[in-house]
């Protein structure tokens, strides 16, 4: 490798869709626990305080695109009315730093007085974000991006099946995942009515889970549970249960969220990254690229502690035999860039390329092993892979 790539000054160079390849991602959950308290990640970690500031630094880091969130409970604390108040300064401080920023438009949460399960909650939904796109347009020329809902299959499982967030309830998680691609479809129609040029993500979880070797009957339930990572796409583009409208206009670049516990034997425990069980992420990202034919975003990927800068390395490492295999890959996202209070228990998870904010400047501690990470492999190719790759090629790289 170069000397000149160790550089921090060197401008990574671009992907198609976005200013940088590796992306910066705020932790924006906004749901209500099991027990009741409402969570915002966006205050509870300053960056609603320390915007400017915040995305200065990743500038400074050769990140120029990022993944934020608007918190709906916020905007609309009164149905059909919205207050902009909470959003317009993170959007003006991203003007102001020059960064794309991908916006979340339900990270989990959503006004107190809806009920998730009523037609209500597509309607509102897609009225909200219409509005949203329209405050988007007035303030910039640029093409916008929006998340419309996050992880519509963790969400489906985490409050419609395990009732750990809401709506808390049990055994209504596909039910759930309905509504949620409801609500998106309608939330992409409204945006796109307001501006045509709009571009989408999604953001799903990439899994793998296989039968624990002493279970080998359990290899159709094991691959059941695997197929299931891929229904919110599926209904999105009317693959499945087409009834809801999916078409596949409605599935755009292709997000991926991976951390290191997204592979595991039915039953039993995470498989680990030596095992040789383990899938490698390029062959993931390959199937998940023969499917949909779109383009990719690892849209989360991280670590905690010690384990980040290792863990930057490897998803690197399988990323650029993905790009080289003609996997039209466009960007990493570092997922929570910020390190943030654990959902549950407010411990302090140390998962960023930045730390806690000083009270005084918003300034924030870096983490160096993972800074360097990300300048030795700013070279990255960019997504430009060849217009039809090799399927066989991409399965056995």
């Amino acid at each position: 490798m170069q000397e000149t790539l160790h550089n921090p000054q060197l401008q990574p160079p671009h992907s198609r869709h976005f200013r940088s390849f590796f992306l910066g991602g705020f932790e924006c959950s906004s749901h209500r626990r099991a027990d009741g308290r409402r969570l915002d990640l966006i205050a509870s970690t300053l960056h609603e305080q320390w915007a400017q500031s915040d995305y200065n630094a990743l500038v400074a880091h050769g990140i120029r695109t990022m993944r934020d969130g608007i918190r709906w409970h916020l905007v609309e604390s009164q149905p059909w009315q919205y207050d902009w108040s909470s959003f317009l300064p993170m959007l003006r401080a991203a003007q102001e730093a020059k960064v794309q920023v991908i916006w979340d438009l339900c990270h989990y949460g959503y006004p107190d007085d809806l009920d998730i399960w009523r037609p209500a909650f597509v309607d509102r939904f897609a009225r909200y974000a219409a509005a949203a796109a329209r405050v988007v347009s007035q303030e910039s020329d640029e093409i916008p991006f929006y998340c419309p809902i996050n992880e519509m299959s963790f969400w489906a499982w985490a409050g419609g099946d395990m009732a750990k967030f809401n709506p808390t309830t049990k055994g209504r998680g596909m039910e759930l995942k309905h509504q949620l691609v409801r609500a998106t479809i309608a939330a992409i129609e409204a945006i796109r009515d307001v501006d045509p040029r709009a571009r989408f993500i999604t953001a799903e979880p990439l899994i793998n889970v296989l039968p624990r070797p002493e279970h080998p009957r359990d290899k159709r339930p094991a691959e059941i549970y695997r197929q299931a990572q891929f229904e919110a796409c599926d209904l999105l583009i009317g693959e499945l249960w087409p009834g809801l409208g999916g078409d596949p206009r409605y599935l755009d670049i292709v997000g991926l969220n991976f951390y290191s516990d997204n592979q595991w034997f039915l039953g039993g425990d995470t498989i680990a990254l030596n095992s040789p069980y383990y899938r490698p992420l390029h062959d993931m990202l390959a199937e998940v690229y023969l499917r949909y034919g779109r383009p990719l975003l690892l849209a989360e990927t991280g670590a905690e502690g010690r384990q980040r800068a290792p863990w930057l390395e490897g998803v690197c490492l399988e990323v650029d035999k993905a790009i080289k295999a003609g996997i039209p890959l466009e960007g990493v996202c570092l997922y929570p860039i910020l390190d943030y209070p654990g959902w549950d228990n407010d411990r302090h998870c140390e998962t960023g390329l930045l730390g806690p904010a000083d009270s005084g400047h918003g300034n924030r501690p870096l983490y160096a092993p993972l800074a360097a990470v990300l300048r030795k492999w700013q070279h990255l190719p960019q997504g430009h892979a060849a217009q039809d790759p090799d399927p066989g090629k991409m399965l056995s790289a």
